[in-house]
């Protein structure tokens, strides 16, 4: 008993770990998608193809354009459509 324990910070050292966090998140949202095909939607969602297909693809809100013959989603609008659709699915 009766220890002290000093600590000594660096302030730069600090602020350089901060920054290189900033950076690394800045380029997370820079390679971020703005679609989503079913493959994106799978991985972003950890939900099979089916389980996609089933209980959400053709719920009427849900967010999805034909292109040729993909089917695109808007990323943002796909996020939101999700979490509202979670939300609903808890309340239910």
């Amino acid at each position: 008993m009766g220890q002290l324990l000093q600590l000594q910070i660096n302030n730069d050292q600090i602020e350089a770990m901060i920054r290189e966090e900033l950076q690394s998140r800045l380029k997370q949202l820079e390679h971020r998608h703005t679609f989503w095909d079913m493959n994106e939607l799978e991985r972003q969602t950890c939900m099979s193809r089916s389980f996609i297909l089933d209980r959400l693809f053709y719920h009427p809100d849900f967010p999805k354009f034909k292109i040729g013959q993909k089917w695109l989603m808007p990323a943002r609008e796909t996020e939101e459509f999700l979490l509202t659709w979670l939300r609903e699915q808890a309340e239910g």
